[in-house]
C-alpha cells in the first residue's frame, strides 16, 4: 500500500424528527492527520428531507451546515472551533450530539488521493 494514507470519513446525517432516530445521509467528513488533510461535501435535498418531516427549517439547515463547513475548512470566520488544528476540528464536528445534524461514527480507509475519496463516499453513501 505504499503511497495509499489513513483516512478517517464519517457521514453527515439530518434527524428530521430526533426522538425517532430516522436519519437521511447528506453529506461526508474526510479526514486524513498525515495528510494533514480535511473536507466535507454535503448537499440538501429538500424534497427528499420534506418527505421525512414538513417542519424542516431549510434555511436553518443550510446555516449550520456552512457553519460545519467553516470550521472544516479553519476559516477565521468558524469562530474558536475553526482554529483548532485540523485533527480536533475532526473530533469536534464527529462529536456526538442530539440534534437534528448529527454525524455517524468515524470509519477508517486508505487512500493516495483524498479528493477522490470523498467524493466517490459522497456518491456512495449520499447521493
Amino acid at each position: 500500500m505504499q503511497g495509499k494514507q489513513v483516512y478517517e470519513y464519517a457521514v453527515i446525517r439530518v434527524l428530521p424528527k430526533v426522538e425517532r432516530e430516522e436519519f437521511i445521509n447528506v453529506g461526508i467528513i474526510l479526514f486524513s492527520k498525515k495528510a494533514k488533510y480535511i473536507r466535507m461535501i454535503y448537499k440538501l435535498d429538500e424534497v427528499r428531507l420534506k418527505s421525512f418531516s414538513t417542519e424542516l427549517d431549510m434555511d436553518l439547515l443550510e446555516e449550520t451546515l456552512k457553519s460545519f463547513e467553516k470550521i472544516c475548512q479553519g476559516h477565521i470566520d468558524g469562530g474558536t472551533i475553526a482554529q483548532m488544528d485540523i485533527p480536533e476540528r475532526f473530533r469536534w464536528l464527529t462529536a456526538v450530539r442530539s440534534s437534528c445534524i448529527q454525524t455517524s461514527r468515524p470509519h477508517p480507509g486508505f487512500s493516495d488521493n483524498m479528493d477522490k475519496s470523498v467524493e466517490k463516499l459522497f456518491e456512495e453513501l449520499v447521493l
